[in-house]
């Protein structure tokens, strides 16, 4: 084979995994793993399907496949794990850290859970079992319980040599909490100020003695945004009784406010979230999660079609007033629209609270009624260029009034949905436009009843 030959087999920039793994190209898929990190590996498995992902996944070395697999969701990892020998299946879930392990085993099927389970050494199978038992989408099950503790009464010197001894088996050890006797959380100290220490210095001189930390039993995305806010890499994770139980590591926060907001975008935009790759989803997959909102969204659309039917009288002694109902009805709910969004966003880093709530109304309908009034500007002038000064003046009147109304909807309900413990996100965008579409139109005819006289 001449060498033109083998570079024509060789994977090209433009490739992908899957085109080499669909043409049977085995070296040509050797030498793409063999070029590329971990992350992007795990990409494309994501938009395979399960056969084809196997395939390319049985080419990588162990500890590759190890690093890999951790790259993936737990929805994809079982799809792997389901394509695995029994040695390889055992020697994968074994070199997973306990938190990512458990995290695939709670969204995993019975049969592949107990399998996970009995492949286990008993320490590791121990360490699995305690974070499947706290709460769903608490911090304690995204911790990892593989930490070094250090006493308080001891040196610089000998808290290093403890990390020297103990910190192969734990997953991170840039952060130190450190206990008393009962394990009981006293503050941390940072492996750097251990290093950069004079050997004889005590760690309870160096130590962070109130540190920020969360219980097991709290919220993951509440414990993330504020490792955010206090911009830590790990965050101690105590019990009830503030005993150490665990930390929460940044890659882990990342994921989970990734997770939050991919769920918040999703129901913002009229859908339910859905776990997986995008490309690897089928598209009667992705309809049925997006069919029952759009039909719960045409049900409430509805109520624009008997305001429409109920204002039929009005709309005959003056024709005109229709030509602009679709220019009415967009301002509204685009004005609710971006009202939900700020509002929601707002209450997910928690720059606003439901004690807020008066104070976000006051505010939506002041930029509400601002906005109204630079859009009726421009709709006097339309208006009065095409039918006349009268119909204009109801149009501008009614912008200004939609547009205060749509902003003060928008930025209430998501307030009001997290006093009735319901997510935000789920006042979406739509909702709060498919209200809006209905009472804007009760505002508009009100309004040329009024102007009119009719």
């Amino acid at each position: 084979m001449s060498q033109t030959d083998i570079i024509e087999v060789r994977p090209t920039l433009s490739e992908s995994l899957q085109d080499i793994v669909e043409a049977h190209r085995v070296d040509a898929a050797l030498d793409w793993l063999g070029n590329h990190p971990p992350h992007v590996i795990a990409d494309q498995l994501a938009r395979m399907d399960a056969v084809r992902a196997g395939m390319a996944f049985r080419l990588l070395d162990k500890d590759l496949a190890l690093a890999v697999f951790e790259e993936l969701e737990p929805v994809d990892q079982q799809q792997i794990l389901q394509g695995l020998r029994d040695q390889s299946f055992r020697e994968l879930v074994e070199g997973m850290a306990p938190d990512d392990r458990a995290r695939m085993l709670r969204e995993a099927p019975a049969k592949v859970a107990k399998k996970v389970l009995a492949g286990l050494s008993p320490r590791e199978r121990r360490m699995t079992a305690s974070l499947l038992g706290y709460p769903e989408g608490s911090a304690g099950q995204y911790m990892t319980p593989e930490v070094v503790a250090l006493p308080r009464e001891l040196t610089v010197a000998e808290a290093l040599g403890m990390v020297r001894a103990k910190g192969g088996n734990a997953e991170t050890v840039y952060t130190l909490p450190v206990v008393d006797a009962g394990r009981r959380l006293t503050g941390i100290v940072e492996l750097r100020e251990l290093v950069l220490s004079e050997p004889g210095t005590m760690v309870s001189e160096l130590v962070v003695t109130e540190p920020a930390f969360a219980r097991a039993t709290d919220a993951a995305e509440k414990a993330a945004r504020l490792m955010r806010e206090t911009n830590d890499i790990n965050l101690p994770v105590v019990d009830s009784e503030d005993r150490l139980v665990g930390l929460l590591t940044i890659d882990d926060a990342v994921e989970v406010i990734e997770a939050a907001d991919s769920e918040d975008v999703a129901r913002q935009a009229g859908s339910a979230p859905w776990e997986g790759h995008y490309m690897a989803a089928g598209v009667f997959q992705l309809a049925r999660y997006r069919a029952l909102w759009l039909l719960l969204l045409l049900l409430a659309a509805t109520l624009t079609v008997s305001v429409t039917d109920f204002f039929e009288g009005t709309l005959q002694q003056a024709a005109h007033l229709a030509l602009f109902i679709p220019l009415l009805i967009g301002a509204g709910g685009n004005a609710g629209a971006q009202a939900a969004t700020a509002c929601v966003r707002a209450l997910a880093v928690g720059e606003v609270r439901v004690s807020d709530l008066f104070r976000v109304i006051w505010r939506e309908c002041r930029v509400g009624l601002v906005l109204g009034a630079l859009l009726a500007s421009v709709g006097l002038g339309i208006g009065a260029v095409f039918v006349g000064t009268r119909i204009a003046l109801v149009v501008g009147i009614t912008l200004v009034l939609i547009c205060g109304w749509a902003a003060t909807i928008g930025g209430t309900m998501p307030l009001l949905a997290k006093k009735l413990r319901i997510d935000p996100a789920v006042v979406s965008a739509p909702m709060v436009t498919t209200l809006v579409d209905a009472t804007g139109l009760i505002i508009y005819f009100t309004t040329a009843k009024l102007v009119l006289g009719i």
